[in-house]
């Protein structure tokens, strides 16, 4: 019956294949309508050269003209699930409406263009289905990177946006070499149309025959009639069709508002990691860079950005208007970027003479100065480290209404989300400040490291983001030493980093990917925390002045081009006459870390042996699967110069003896002071006893205070040491002041929460909570005495707000208070205790105070507000509440970008709990249609799931996502799944020492 369907489909469609000729012809006639598209093509050989010279290149640099053919591509990679076969009856119509030999024509009447866009590539992708079905079963496609034979060298881009139909059209013209004889030209395009397509070269002009698409590996190939010959210098013209999508991926709209209220759509590019093909025809590899003459049509009204500055603008008919933008530098196709919207802006300029602009939603302009001042010191800070000047001659920050991930570095045009980039003086929390500062330091640092040299492939993301996510607390250091930045990052990166590399379902940094579905889960806490931390550890190692050498060696030698991890750690080598392959490589190349065991031998009054051994450290404290062995840095610390180095060496075999001289009996010795090695640290029993009257004077420093209590919490998760015991350490913190110090200890107890959750011992722990905080608490009070430091005011969010958790009946009471006052209008509350009173509100809060909060939420405009109250909302224990709390993170009152976070914060109410698990079973299709995969998608599954503590519960999240395919979140699921067996475990391990414990104090 399918081969005479199949049959039956091949006859129909050629008579389809006729008609489309012929409408293909009166589309031909309408392309070359197009005189200003028309008037570049060439029309002999030598006007390509001219055609390369008459462009001129803002920064005149000899890098932008290198010839940067001979790329080094790699051999395919990991292999990737086909899509899910439709129907026979679906693949039937698609074999009626679509063969493979077509590209759709025109618009069908009557129905809207990104309808038929999204329609003819569901017959795509219904079409590659047909093809790999093999005996009824889909099959798995090996992944393959896009063959070299043919080369992009310079694109003209034209993009034109409708705002209201939400489609787009463009056209390219495209300056290719081809390397080797061929008939097909292959390159990635993904949800577009391409309606023509013609290569020219040496006078001759040749048209596609056929444009075959493939959904599954995201190309689309050109065949040709004739072969095209090797060494052709070669001008591909194609134009193209598009949907304004909702995805926040490829070319995008972003809804936002005008100031009587009228709902509308800004267009905004989101490429990274593979999505500029969703917006043009193009080689999606960051190896296969090209440079770029962006022009767009837009209306008149409205503003145009791209890469690089405004070249020319022209008024056409209709009330539009065509931006032509300079050249950009050679650059990877992620790093692509257009906005077209209404928008303010602050300007400034750098030191260096860069001119800075952020632009901010209309009305909002004084909202990005703080961003602006924080830019405009970042640039010439970064050319001062790097001794590389930034490239371009402008520098653009942009606040995106919606918007998926953080930031985004685009060249140039940097985008982010309205609550990284913008600062309300009376309502942005100075944490919100911080936050700030970090994500633009982030952002700028890729502008070297990331777009000036660029990873050769996706498996050396870490390159990128490791790099980049250690230099932004270089640079906020610089700027802003009161917020004592590098003791954050630990608990913000180093910890976070080791709590998900000790899983066995950890990667390397550097991980082997291919398909996009997976190139989007390494975004995650290793490649950008472990990579970070990794770096630190090196800086320390080969110190900061052959550091900066190193990088500039490394940014110099390889600048406009790609590089691997190998390439770093040469340059780093030549710099520090270290061999720093030798030592780092284990690191970069193995999953997890090593744990180091160290025991102490007194031999005679002043000496002291050490004896260390290393082994690969597990969360639930097995042996490790794989036998690593890793080059450890060690530093060592003694209680006679607490911030003193007091010997250095690296461990670099199985065990190894040390001698350190004078130490006396009664000295304390602390292993990895700074917590700058990336390792766990598990002392003996007689040198922790040692340690801890160092903690309780506060004479060990903070890093080491909030390195040793993380540490420890890690033994008792592996099985080491008893929850119970550590609990009577942490009794130690009492009068802990430090700031991140509480940060690590609070981090520690919310993961002993979610076990405690499975238990009746929840009021037994509150109490056992309100004791170690309350001291805190009291010494801060609720009101910034004058002249208060910056982590005084962070500590004093952090300490209520747990003791709101903790229901702290006093804390509550005058929480609740501030709020009525702040709702009555009365007396605002300041920004930094708004989390703090809106959950005590919510808490035990009834439908009315609910309400009072969806108003809250409905009068406020600024996106961190909304992002305070809509998260609060989650903390209520009211069933009926949160049912509603997920039905309005799906609203549309709450943006997709946000919605996820919704309803993590009633997944991680252990009242809500099983409620947003039930409702993502029975809604994923639902939110696979609107995240496409992605980073939001993994997150959402992540914090749904890992907070359960039963065998029974992880084997049902097994089956579910055995059942429920979803591409992309695969490793997440894994690692979630394990946290789910380490929590049974953990809580099996230690319920009736734990209870024990927990009732006596």
């Amino acid at each position: 019956m399918y081969k005479n369907a199949l049959r039956g489909g091949i006859r129909t469609a050629k008579q389809a294949w006729r008609l489309k000729n012929e409408i293909g012809k009166l589309n031909l006639e309408l392309a070359k309508a197009n005189t200003d598209f028309e008037q570049h093509l060439c029309e002999e050989t030598a006007h390509l050269n001219e055609l390369l010279s008459s462009k001129q290149f803002v920064k005149v640099q000899k890098q932008f003209y290198r010839d940067y053919s001979s790329v080094s591509l790699g051999a395919p990679l990991k292999s990737s699930d086909a899509p899910l076969l439709g129907d026979l009856c679906n693949q039937y119509r698609a074999i009626l409406a679509y063969t493979s030999a077509d590209v759709v024509p025109g618009q069908k009447q009557g129905q809207p263009q990104h309808q038929q866009i999204r329609g003819a590539h569901k017959q795509q992708e219904t079409r590659m289905q047909q093809q790999e079905e093999v005996g009824g079963m889909a099959q798995k496609l090996e992944f393959k990177r896009l063959p070299t034979n043919v080369v992009p060298k310079h694109y003209e881009l034209l993009l034109q946006p409708d705002l209201e139909a939400f489609t787009f059209k463009g056209k390219t013209i495209v300056q290719v070499q081809v390397k080797k004889p061929t008939k097909q030209i292959v390159l990635n395009a993904l949800d577009i149309i391409i309606e023509e397509a013609q290569l020219e070269f040496e006078c001759t002009k040749m048209k596609a025959d056929r444009i075959v698409y493939s959904t599954d590996a995201e190309t689309a190939t050109l065949e040709f009639e004739k072969v095209i010959p090797a060494e052709t210098a070669g001008v591909l013209q194609m134009s193209f069709t598009g949907e304004l999508n909702d995805k926040m991926k490829g070319f995008y709209r972003s809804k936002y508002f005008s100031a009587s209220g009228e709902e509308r759509y800004a267009g905004v590019t989101q490429f990274e990691a593979t999505d500029a093909r969703r917006c043009f025809p193009c080689w999606d590899e960051p190896a296969i860079k090209a440079t770029f003459d962006i022009t767009l049509v837009v209306p008149k009204n409205r503003v145009a950005l791209s890469n690089m500055p405004v070249k020319k603008e022209d008024d056409l008919e209709g009330g539009l208007r065509r931006v032509r933008f300079d050249r950009t530098p050679i650059m990877s196709t992620y790093l692509v970027a257009c906005v077209v919207g209404e928008y303010d802006f602050v300007e400034g300029k750098s030191e260096d003479g860069i001119i800075v602009r952020v632009f901010t939603p209309v009305g909002k302009r004084e909202q990005g100065q703080f961003a602006l001042d924080v830019a405009t010191k970042v640039l010439p800070f970064y050319k001062d480290y790097f001794n590389i000047a930034y490239p371009l001659p402008k520098m653009d920050l942009i606040a995106i209404s919606d918007f998926s991930a953080g930031a985004m570095e685009n060249w140039g045009l940097v985008t982010y989300r309205e609550t990284f980039v913008l600062v309300d003086p009376k309502n942005t929390s100075l944490m919100r400040k911080q936050s700030i500062a970090l994500t633009v330091g982030h952002e700028i640092a890729h502008q070297w490291f990331g777009n000036l040299v660029t990873m050769e492939w996706w498996t050396h993301l870490w390159l990128n983001e490791g790099y980049a996510s250690f230099v932004e607390f270089l640079c906020v250091h610089h700027l802003f030493p009161e917020y004592d930045i590098w003791t954050q990052f630990v608990t913000d990166m180093y910890t976070r980093a080791l709590e998900l590399d000790s899983l066995k379902n950890s990667h390397p940094i550097e991980v082997p990917v291919g398909h996009p579905s997976e190139i989007d889960e390494i975004f995650d806490e290793i490649s950008y925390n472990k990579g970070a931390s990794v770096i630190r550890m090196l800086h320390d190692y080969i110190g900061e002045d052959d550091f900066r050498k190193g990088m500039n060696i490394y940014l110099t030698r390889h600048q406009y081009g790609n590089t691997s991890t190998e390439d770093l750690w040469t340059a780093l080598q030549e710099a520090s006459s270290k061999n720093v392959a030798e030592v780092m490589s284990s690191w970069t190349q193995y999953k997890g870390f090593p744990v180091v065991s160290v025991e102490s031998e007194q031999k005679g009054k002043t000496q002291r042996i050490l004896r260390l051994s290393q082994r690969k450290f597990t969360a639930d404290g097995s042996q490790a699967d794989e036998d690593c062995l890793w080059v450890v840095p060690i530093s060592v610390s003694t209680s006679r110069d607490p911030t003193a180095i007091a010997k250095t060496f690296l461990l670099d075999k199985p065990s190894m003896e040390v001698v350190l001289d004078g130490v006396t009996d009664s000295d304390w010795i602390k292993i990895n002071p700074g917590t700058v090695g990336y390792y766990r640290t598990r002392y003996s029993k007689e040198m922790l006893e040692q340690l801890m009257p160092a903690v309780k004077n506060m004479e060990l420093p903070p890093l080491d205070r909030l390195g040793l209590i993380d540490d420890m919490f890690a033994m008792v998760q592996a099985g080491h040491a008893s929850t119970a015991d550590v609990l009577a350490l942490v009794d130690g913190y009492r009068n802990e002041t430090n700031y991140t110090v509480w940060t690590a200890i609070t981090n520690s107890l919310t993961n002993l929460h979610v076990l405690i959750s499975h238990t009746d011992l929840m009021e037994d722990f509150h109490r056992f909570g309100r004791n170690l905080y309350e001291p805190v608490a009291q010494r801060l009070g609720w009101e910034p005495r004058e002249g208060e430091n910056h982590l005084d005011t962070l500590l004093r969010s952090l300490v209520l707000t747990r003791l709101v958790s903790f229901r702290s009946n006093d804390v509550i009471e005058v929480a609740r208070q501030r709020f009525r006052s702040h709702i009555n209008g009365t007396q605002p509350l300041p920004a930094d205790l708004r989390t703090t009173c809106y959950k005590a509100a919510l808490q035990d809060g009834n439908e009315q105070i609910f309400e009072e909060m969806l108003a809250l939420y409905r009068t406020t405009d600024l996106h961190e507000e909304q992002d305070r109250i809509s998260r609060a909302l989650g903390c209520s224990t009211d069933a009926k509440l949160l049912r509603r709390v997920i039905d309005f993170a799906m609203s549309g009152e709450v943006r997709a970008q946000d919605s996820v976070f919704v309803i993590v914060a009633v997944a991680i109410n252990p009242k809500g709990r099983d409620m947003a698990w039930e409702f993502f079973k029975s809604s994923n299709k639902q939110l696979l249609e609107r995240y496409q995969g992605g980073f939001l998608l993994t997150r959402l599954i992540k914090y749904l799931i890992e907070n359960y503590a039963s065998e029974e519960k992880a084997k049902e999240v097994e089956e579910f996502f055995r059942v429920t395919q979803i591409p992309g979140c695969e490793r997440t699921v894994s690692q979630a799944v394990e946290t789910i067996r380490l929590n049974a475990a953990w809580l099996e391990r230690d319920r009736e020492k734990l209870s024990t414990y927990l009732k006596s104090v």
